[in-house]
């Protein structure tokens, strides 16, 4: 009986959790493709992927760009099939086939709603963060918009090199042409919109960090130690290791405090022990603990 009514609790999430999934996906895709048509095909601004190239061949040859979109997409399909298989193609079906409908029903609203007076720099920036935050919903979910996606993902299968490499490749052959036919300012427009793409994607994607982690090594570990319970009130963990070089057991401390003590903490620790040697990350989320 028990067993039946966790299972039919499982179920419930489940279905609640791909209700989630799918509104995420839908709002992800939407602001991706209003940012496109308002910001950055009006402007020209190329940013790799398939819907950057579409830009390039409206321009060249008046294609039109969800048209492109839906033809290379569902090629590229046809290429995932034959060399990643059914399992991996089945993830890119549904972002290579509404990507390109988003991107036709919104660009219906660029009729009633035109920014193309807009400064080409603000464009940047709003078209970047639009497109960030609606890519980074998307990948959330679970989901990828298809495209270079799969090309990276070949890429990265036959010749081993890793995904981020495999982005870099594509897109920026993608971004370099556009040089060639829009010229270096728009060029240097596109460099900035990338680059607001890939943090919003990734803020959306791990969340904004509320917390530093420091893993600290000093000859101080009782001061030290001290410092952050006492001082600064919060917990410390100490692991026993074992130098790489020296093959001496030493001590790593290992904490983690809100970024707005990271600087009380830094300095702390310089201030007892110069040579200590430390690192910190981002910590996106912290559980447990007091």
């Amino acid at each position: 009986m028990k067993d039946k009514t966790r299972r039919k609790k499982i179920k419930r999430f489940l279905e609640k959790y791909n209700i989630i999934r799918i509104l995420e996906f839908i709002l992800g895709i939407s602001l991706f493709s209003i940012s496109f048509n308002f910001f950055l095909l009006p402007n020209s601004l190329v940013f790799g992927g398939v819907s950057g190239l579409s830009i390039i061949f409206n321009y060249l040859f008046g294609i039109d760009p969800s048209m492109f979109v839906l033809c290379v997409s569902v090629a590229l399909l046809f290429v995932s099939l034959l060399f990643l298989g059914k399992e991996k193609t089945v993830g890119s079906v549904l972002g290579s086939l509404l990507l390109p409908l988003f991107l036709k029903i919104t660009e219906i609203l660029t009729v009633y709603f035109s920014f193309e007076s807009t400064d080409i720099f603000l464009s940047a920036i709003f078209g970047g963060v639009l497109s960030g935050f609606g890519l980074g919903l998307v990948y959330k979910a679970g989901f990828t918009t298809g495209g270079t996606d799969i090309i990276n993902q070949i890429l990265h299968k036959y010749f081993k090199i890793s995904l981020g490499k495999c982005m870099f490749i594509s897109d920026g052959l993608i971004v370099g042409i556009s040089i060639f036919i829009f010229g270096i300012t728009k060029f240097m427009y596109a460099v900035v919109v990338l680059y607001i793409m890939s943090v919003l994607t990734d803020k959306v994607l791990l969340g904004i960090s509320k917390s530093k982690a420091f893993y600290i090594v000093t000859d101080r570990v009782s001061e030290v130690r001290n410092f952050v319970l006492v001082n600064l009130g919060h917990g410390i963990t100490i692991f026993n290791a074992v130098g790489g070089f020296s093959k001496e057991n030493q001590k790593v401390l290992f904490c983690v405090v809100p970024t707005r003590e990271y600087f009380k903490l830094k300095e702390g620790i310089h201030k007892i022990d110069k040579d200590a040697f430390f690192v910190v990350t981002d910590a996106y989320e912290v559980f447990g603990g007091e």
